[in-house]
């Protein structure tokens, strides 16, 4: 099957607070030898400037999809996501929910909000490792994803 991804570099946005999160998905992605580029924001607030491209984002490129922890500061991820997926520019990003919570009623509000999936975190690196890989078989190879637009103005 063609899947144009397979053929270039994807571009991750990474939406995450918790630096030891971080590094275990850097670790992962690492470990799992991707081809792609993830771009990591702290909070909502800096994801949406990544995406419209403002503040320390000017060169930013739209994303093929978006990692996204539910509990951040200032902007937390059941607020962006419910932004992002009403605006027609960034409603077609597929996000991933990646998060510890297992709450029913977290699970519930993000697919009422257009989340595409949920994934609770894994423990560890070999749990991150594990899950990478899963999201790569799925969201870069089987899946086709929707082309980027050409800017976000």
């Amino acid at each position: 099957m063609y899947n144009p991804i397979v053929k270039r570099i994807a571009e991750i946005l990474l939406v995450e607070d918790n630096p030891a999160d971080i590094l275990l998905i850097k670790e992962a992605f690492k470990e799992n030898r991707l081809r792609t580029i993830l771009n990591v924001v702290s909070d909502g607030e800096e994801a949406l400037d990544y995406l419209n491209q403002k503040g320390k984002h000017t060169d930013a490129k739209t994303p093929d999809f978006i990692l996204l922890d539910l509990n951040l500061p200032r902007m937390d991820g059941r607020t962006f996501l419910g932004r992002i997926k009403r605006e027609n520019l960034f409603k077609s990003i597929p996000v991933i929910v990646l998060t510890s919570s297992r709450s029913d009623l977290d699970i519930r509000e993000v697919y009422e909000l257009n989340a595409n999936c949920y994934i609770v975190k894994p423990s560890d690196l070999d749990g991150y490792i594990e899950t990478v890989k899963k999201v790569q078989d799925f969201w870069m190879t089987l899946v086709l994803l929707p082309p980027r637009p050409s800017s976000a103005a």
